[in-house]
């Protein structure tokens, strides 16, 4: 598709991302690789065929990152899109990574993100990111000293950004305190966990929505872990499926396109079926009172 074409589907509508007009509705590839996020997936080619049809239904932000895998999330994504659409928003992230075990680790020295951005850059075979996300750490009773100051990694991403390797700075896994020390570069997008479940982070969606911030929830369906609560388990969410003739999974991602025209979605899968499914939660539209009732399943603290 050539830059001066009009798009001819955009699930969801369409939102701004770093000045590009994107879907509200992408693609996560956190689920391309194997189990655990670790190795290669069970099938290449259903990979690769899930991310085609992602872009062929009207996905143009696809977000990824060089830690899923590692290195094989991105190297699908060159497999499957390259040379990539015009219109295509590639999103990455940087600030961790895997050590022999699999374990989620810290990686956010200077040294650390600058060489994050390069892998990326390498592996998508893109002279610029068009949005890189820092992802932060909590710091914990077993920091080994490795903790870099929000100062330090964010003038990193800025000088990335100045050296044209990174078309805009986005966040992830944020304080609200940290949020707000980071509006100073000029954020793109905040990525941090939430769902009509798990609201706690209402305040910094209406931070994001003060500084016209694109606000990424990710498990947008509850948590994946064994024992919290998920979306689609919820009562009321299965009773708005049953009456709209919808999934649960498409009610709650439809509840948060309703919810503030800034949510973009990156709902992700290695299933085509789930994958169609997700896409066409477009069609679905919850009516007023519906909605009422799935705003009051979770409170938030202001």
């Amino acid at each position: 598709m050539s830059s001066t074409d009009e798009p001819t589907l955009r699930p969801g509508g369409v939102a701004t991302l770093a000045g590009r007009p994107v879907a509200r509705i992408g693609f996560g590839a956190m689920q391309l690789p194997g189990p655990g996020v670790l190795g290669p997936p069970r099938s290449r080619e259903n990979a690769l065929a899930v991310l085609r049809r992602a872009v062929e239904l009207g996905a143009n932000h696809i977000d990824t990152a060089q830690f899923y895998g590692p290195d094989v999330a991105n190297e699908l994504i060159h497999a499957a899109l390259h040379p990539y659409p015009d219109d295509l928003v590639l999103v990455s992230k940087v600030g961790a990574d895997r050590d022999s075990s699999g374990t989620w680790i810290a990686a956010q020295r200077p040294e650390d993100l600058r060489a994050g951005v390069e892998a990326n850059l390498r592996s998508l075979d893109v002279e610029r990111v068009d949005v890189m996300n820092l992802r932060l750490h909590a710091r914990g009773a077993d920091d080994d000293g490795s903790h870099v100051d929000l100062d330090s990694q964010l003038a990193e991403m800025v000088a990335l950004r100045d050296e044209g390797k990174v078309g805009a700075v986005g966040i992830s896994s944020v304080t609200i305190d940290q949020l707000r020390q980071a509006l100073r570069v000029g954020l793109a997008c905040v990525q941090n966990e939430y769902s009509v479940l798990d609201r706690s982070g209402e305040p910094m969606l209406e931070l994001c929505a003060e500084h016209d911030i694109a606000w990424v929830p990710y498990f947008p369906l509850g948590s994946a872990f064994p024992g919290m609560p998920k979306v689609t388990e919820s009562p009321a969410v299965i009773a708005a499926a049953a009456e709209l003739g919808a999934t649960p999974a498409q009610v709650g991602l439809a509840w948060l396109l309703a919810h503030d025209p800034r949510i973009l979605l990156i709902p992700g899968t290695s299933s085509l079926d789930h994958l169609i499914e997700n896409m066409a939660t477009a069609d679905v539209h919850l009516g007023a009172e519906t909605i009422a009732v799935l705003d009051g399943l979770a409170a938030f603290n202001r």
